[in-house]
C-alpha cells in the first residue's frame, strides 16, 4: 500500500469504530488502551472484550464508513483521532473524550487558550449584548471563544468573537448539516475564520441527547466557562457543572433578581462560580494560564452610542427611565408609579425603544439599557 492508501485505511478504521452500534468512548477507550490499532481492534478484539461489545464491533457499518471517507475527501473535512498528536490535551483529559473529531476550518485553533461562552437560547437583549461584548473583548485579549452555535447567547458570542479574533463552534450534529438552519451563514463564516467541529459522523441529526454530550466537549476544550444568562433548567448549567468537575474555572454574570434568565447564573455564583462584571475579571483570573500580564482596559459591554451632540433628551423621557430602574418592568407598573397616562407611557416606551434606550422583553416587560441619558 502506498502512503495515501495506508492513511485512508487507518481513517476508515476509525470511521468504522464510530459506526459501531451502541459503542461510545467509555466502552471503546479501554479496548484501545489494550489494542491501540483500530484496524486490529476491529479484526481481532482483545480477549477481555465482552461478548456484546464483540458483536457491536462485528456490526460496525463499514459501508457507511466508506461513504464517510468519501465525504471527508469531497468536503475538505479532517478527521482527528484521539491518538493523533494534534488532539487537544485538555480534551483528552475528560473521563470520556471523543474518539475522534470532525474538523472544518483552522485545526490549529484547537491549541489556542479557549474560553467557553454559553447561555440561554431565549436570551434578553441585554444578555445578547453582554455575550457579544464579552466575547469581543476576550477574543481581543488572547482567548479563542468556544460555544455551541445555538440560538441566543451562543450565536451572539460567536459573532462578537469574530469581530476581534477566532471562535470555535462545537455542533450536536454531523458537519454536513447546520443546526439551527438560521445559523447557516454564521457557520460558513466560522469555517472561514475559525473552526467548526463535531464528534458525530455526517448524517447525524440534531437528536436531543446529542447536545449534553456536545457540552462536555465545549467544557473540555476550554480553560473556563462563562455563563451569560441561564434559567435554572438550562443546558448551560450542564456545561458549567462539567467544567467544575474537571477542575476548570466557572464564571457567571449576575442579573436582576426578577429576571428568570439570571437565576441560573445566581445559582452558579452561590455554588462557587466567580461573579464577573467585565472581561478584564476573566483575563485576570486566567492570566497565569494565558501568560498575560494585564488585559486591555475594559469597562464592560460596549454601551450604545450616545445621541448626537445637541440632541438633549426630553425631560419626561429621562423621568420615565429613572422610574424604570434596572429591573424588567411592565407598562402597567410604570403607569402606577408615574404621573403619566397609559397612552403616554406606551408612546414614550416605543420612542425610547427606537432610540435604543429601552428593550422590550417577553411577557410584556421592558428593560432600561445602558445608553447615556444626555
Amino acid at each position: 500500500m502506498d502512503a495515501v492508501s495506508t492513511a485512508d485505511a487507518a481513517t476508515l478504521a476509525w470511521l468504522a469504530l464510530l459506526r459501531a452500534p451502541r459503542l461510545g468512548p467509555r466502552r471503546l477507550l479501554p479496548l484501545l488502551a489494550l489494542q491501540p490499532d483500530p484496524q486490529a481492534l476491529l479484526a481481532q478484539p482483545p480477549a477481555e472484550t465482552p461478548a456484546p461489545v464483540r458483536q457491536a464491533l462485528a456490526g460496525a457499518d463499514r459501508e457507511a464508513a466508506r461513504r464517510d471517507l468519501d465525504w471527508l475527501h469531497e468536503s475538505g473535512t479532517r478527521l482527528l483521532p484521539i491518538d493523533h498528536p494534534d488532539y487537544p490535551p485538555l480534551l483528552r483529559a475528560l473521563p470520556d473524550p471523543p474518539l475522534a473529531l470532525f474538523l472544518r476550518g483552522d485545526a490549529g485553533l484547537l491549541h489556542l487558550p479557549q474560553l467557553a461562552v454559553v447561555g440561554s437560547r431565549h436570551a434578553s437583549r441585554g444578555g445578547l449584548e453582554n455575550a457579544r461584548g464579552f466575547a469581543r473583548f476576550l477574543a481581543g485579549n488572547g482567548l479563542a471563544i468556544t460555544s455551541g452555535l445555538a440560538l441566543g447567547i451562543d450565536g451572539a458570542a460567536h459573532e462578537g468573537a469574530l469581530e476581534r479574533g477566532p471562535t470555535l463552534a462545537v455542533t450536536g450534529t454531523g458537519l454536513d448539516r447546520v443546526y439551527p438552519a438560521r445559523h447557516r451563514d454564521l457557520a460558513h463564516r466560522i469555517v472561514e475564520q475559525g473552526l467548526l467541529l463535531s464528534e458525530y459522523p455526517p448524517g447525524t441529526p440534531p437528536l436531543p441527547g446529542n447536545f449534553p454530550r456536545r457540552n462536555r466537549i465545549i467544557a473540555g476544550l476550554s480553560l473556563g466557562t462563562l455563563v451569560v444568562e441561564a434559567t435554572l433548567n438550562s443546558g448551560s448549567l450542564i456545561t458549567a457543572r462539567l467544567a467544575a468537575e474537571i477542575g476548570r474555572e466557572v464564571f457567571a454574570i449576575p442579573g436582576s433578581i426578577h429576571n428568570p434568565q439570571a437565576r441560573g447564573c445566581h445559582a452558579l455564583i452561590r455554588q462557587g462560580a466567580k461573579l464577573v462584571e467585565t472581561g478584564a475579571h476573566i483575563v485576570e483570573e486566567l492570566g497565569a494560564q494565558l501568560g498575560l500580564v494585564a488585559a486591555t482596559p475594559d469597562s464592560g459591554p460596549d454601551p450604545a452610542p450616545a445621541d448626537a451632540p445637541g440632541e438633549a433628551m426630553d425631560p419626561e423621557h429621562i423621568e420615565l427611565l429613572e422610574l424604570m430602574g434596572h429591573d424588567p418592568v411592565s407598562a402597567d407598573e410604570l403607569v402606577a408609579k408615574s404621573r403619566f397616562s397609559a397612552a403616554e407611557i406606551s408612546s414614550m416606551l416605543l420612542l425610547l425603544e427606537l432610540q435604543g434606550h429601552v428593550s422590550s422583553e417577553p411577557g410584556g416587560l421592558f428593560n432600561r439599557l445602558g445608553k447615556p441619558l444626555s
